[in-house]
């Protein structure tokens, strides 16, 4: 059952705009998702559900949410699979510690295969780590963020180590950088490590460089790809509400003063972003399912994951794009229309891992095997 009542996303919603405005973090929302227990791990289903219906009242709220969702999920993927390695993450969610997501790093288009962070061993099984990570969501917020790093003081067997610090951890420093088009209430800041130590008993995972199928890295992939597309989906539902409001309201002169959506080119607009929207639920939920139920998949689960990313953020875009369209410029293209921060927000899309030129890469190396050397 859902904790979101109406009542408490009337109130979301009504604060969005003054993040974005502000460029500030959603300080209040997050306090009354955590009061309500929004925040406690659930099936994938039930959570990609939840965070579809956040987006379309608050799209950054939602995305900086998705970081602590998709740790907690990765935690109950590995929990129902017999892997009680991260447990702990459980107990300390339910305890109501931020989890927060600190892997991403400029210029690294190979995400978790390898990294350009230092992770340096120690004789008691910790690891320092040292390097840039960019697009740290809930930086204002996170007790425990997840790291990665490449560990090569063995050359010719680098590995690459996962583990999570905590907010009072020394060698970390979080910049006041986050000034961007849209989901600006993330508060998504650049984090610094300098030699910042992750104990042995929080060391997540040590794993070769390259693609893995450990069970962690599917974790990772299916909670993040999935949620993401939720959120995007979610953006693109309010986005066909205000079009539909938005052809109903404006007239026509030369349609002798009928509403819009009496003229056949903004039906068929409205029509087809619809027809794009309805197609990203059974995508999305489907693969929820599966991935609650353990289904097997296979090699085609980063295909098929990758994918209904891909297909939710472009999606989005189209249907963002033609309920601008209807919606006209008096209220598509004023900075104070909800509509204006929507084409804001929904492009943040095409920037998330996995982009759309990897995408297709998975897709064809899983149809038609590897490119020839």
């Amino acid at each position: 059952m859902t904790v979101l009542t109406q009542e408490l996303l009337d109130r979301i919603r009504s604060r969005a705009a003054g993040y974005d405005r502000d460029n500030a973090f959603f300080t209040e929302d997050l306090e009354e998702l955590k009061a309500a227990g929004y925040l406690a791990p659930r099936s994938l289903l039930e959570t990609a559900l939840d965070q579809r219906r956040l987006a379309a009242y608050a799209p950054a709220t939602a995305l900086g949410i998705n970081m602590h969702l998709v740790w907690t999920g990765v935690a109950r993927v590995l929990s129902e699979r017999g892997d009680k390695t991260l447990e702990w993450v459980l107990r300390d969610a339910a305890a109501g510690e931020l989890f927060a997501f600190g892997n991403s790093e400029a210029g690294n288009d190979l995400v978790l295969f390898d990294s350009t962070t230092k992770a340096v061993p120690a004789t008691d099984g910790s690891y320092a780590f040292t390097g840039t990570k960019i697009f740290t969501s809930l930086a204002p917020a996170w007790t425990r963020l997840g790291i990665f790093g490449r560990d090569d003081s063995d050359p010719e067997n680098p590995l690459l180590v996962h583990g999570f610090i905590a907010r009072e951890t020394p060698g970390w420093t979080s910049l006041d950088d986050w000034d961007t088009l849209g989901m600006r209430a993330t508060q998504s800041h650049t984090t610094v490590l300098d030699g910042a130590v992750v104990s042995a008993d929080r060391i997540a995972r040590i794993l070769p460089v390259g693609p893995s199928g450990d069970p962690f890295i599917f974790g990772i992939f299916a909670n993040f790809l999935l949620l993401i597309a939720s959120v995007y989906a979610g953006i693109a539902d309010r986005a066909l509400e205000l079009g539909v409001e938005a052809v109903g309201k404006r007239t026509s002169l030369k349609n002798e003063g009928k509403p819009y959506s009496q003229d056949p080119d903004m039906r068929w607009r409205v029509a087809d972003a619809a027809l794009a929207l309805d197609a990203l639920a059974p995508q999305i939920e489907t693969l929820a399912v599966d991935v609650d139920t353990l289904v097997n998949h296979g090699s085609a689960w980063f295909r098929k994951l990758t994918g209904v990313k891909h297909r939710a953020t472009e999606t989005a875009r189209y249907v963002v794009d033609q309920s601008a369209r209807v919606a006209g410029g008096g209220g598509g293209y004023r900075t104070s229309s909800e509509l204006a921060r929507l084409q804001r927000d929904v492009l943040a899309g095409i920037y998330h891992p996995s982009d759309t030129e990897s995408v297709h890469n998975t897709v064809a190396t899983n149809l038609l095997g590897a490119l020839d050397s």
